[in-house]
């Protein structure tokens, strides 16, 4: 068995915000005879002791951590996010940052790998929309702007039965420009799944090879709108991430912009005449509205709030509401899911949902030219090199 580093052990515990007894607790390290449970988890940590197999799952589990991180050469340095545009409370645990930086590199990565097969091909041309345009140019023109340049046609967005279906249509035309869209929440398990109070999405700008990274484990509804605020960074020519806190101008400025796309002002109209005074009718005429226009609740009230029909306080009481109801839904789904064994989407179906079929695609025509070859494939997609060609032709007849 490969022999652990103990600096990780170290390096994993700190990042995850525990003190050495915190983690004793949470390890389940218990005092023994000749030993406290403190001194033999720092034994570990010393490299006095080898940790067993049963204790680098828990400390996998508990610190966030994928199993094979344990088995790194050294610690990993802090990723490049490039922009923060989020405002995160004081107490935002240490652990998810390491993450986020975990998930930064590793689409970093790929992204150059990507970048590096196109810019082989002479007759390469720039995305001239990328970094085309500055804050200034002002919220309508610039959603005319995008609207006009992915063919995006609001009609058929909301004819769209469900709201998976209408990310479906949106990604489609935004990535049909040449940005790569990737659905990716974790660091490939549940144990290191990512709030989205840490992150609901980032953006790479890059002339060849943008890419925009939305956390899916984020209400669905919510993606479409998170897509478009990205694609206004890249309009901007900005790498960064995007919290769910918007209150940095750059934020509240694509949020505007994505809103207006998805929601016109003028179609609030008709919302705001219905309106009570009663707040949970309010609460209803917003969910029954957002539903038929496949766009988030929270979305809708963010908008009316921006537009002044809502106060301040108004609109945090119907975030903290919307916010709850998802988290509920979400222990649900995770419930049916138990008890549905093997009821659930495939591996491949699941693939193919987070990566995109054009990412997918992309990755099985340079592999078919020998652009690429397996091992690098497998890297770009993010599974294992057995995966790749059943992945590729998955997608390609589903």
């Amino acid at each position: 068995m490969a022999h652990i580093n103990p600096e990780i052990l170290e390096w994993a515990r700190n990042t995850a915000g525990f003190t050495v007894d915190v983690a004793t607790k949470k390890l389940n390290i218990k005092d023994s005879k000749d030993l406290s449970a403190h001194a033999k988890l720092r034994n570990f940590e010393l490299g006095l002791k080898e940790p067993s197999r049963s204790l680098l799952r828990r400390m996998a589990e508990k610190y966030r951590r994928p199993l094979i991180t344990f088995y790194m050469s050294e610690p990993p340095v802090k990723g490049d996010r490039g922009q923060d545009f989020r405002t995160l409370p004081e107490d935002q645990p240490k652990t998810e940052e390491a993450l986020l930086d975990a998930l930064v590199r590793n689409i970093k990565a790929r992204q150059s790998m990507v970048k590096t097969i196109l810019e082989d091909d002479e007759n390469l041309e720039d995305i001239s929309y990328i970094g085309s345009v500055a804050k200034d140019i002002g919220v309508d023109e610039l959603a005319s702007k995008i609207k006009t340049e992915i063919g995006f046609n609001k009609d058929d967005y909301r004819m769209c039965r469900t709201p998976n279906d209408a990310f479906t249509y949106l990604r489609a035309l935004i990535e049909d420009t040449g940005v790569f869209v990737l659905l990716i929440g974790n660091l490939g398990n549940h144990c290191t799944a990512i709030d989205t109070k840490t992150f609901r999405g980032f953006a790479l700008s890059d002339k060849h090879a943008p890419f925009i990274v939305i956390n899916d484990q984020d209400a669905h509804a919510a993606w479409n709108f998170t897509l478009l605020h990205e694609m206004v960074h890249l309009w901007l020519g900005q790498t960064g991430i995007s919290g769910a806190s918007a209150e940095k101008s750059i934020e509240k400025f694509c949020n505007d912009v994505a809103g207006e796309i998805l929601l016109p002002t003028e179609s609030l109209e008709a919302i705001v005449q219905s309106f009570g005074e009663d707040f949970d009718e309010i609460k209803h005429s917003i969910s029954s509205f957002a539903e038929s226009i496949n766009v988030s609740s929270s979305m809708v009230a963010y908008k009316l709030f921006r537009l002044n029909y809502l106060e301040a306080d108004e609109w945090r009481k119907l975030s903290s509401f919307y916010r709850a109801a998802w988290v509920s839904s979400k222990v649900l789904q995770r419930q049916k899911a138990k008890a549905k064994e093997g009821g659930g989407p495939t591996y491949y179906i699941t693939r193919r949902h987070r990566l995109g079929r054009t990412f997918i695609n992309f990755v099985g025509q340079t592999l078919a030219t020998g652009a690429v070859t397996t091992t690098k494939a497998a890297k770009i997609l993010g599974v294992k090199p057995g995966k790749v060609m059943p992945l590729i032709e998955f997608a390609r007849i589903s």
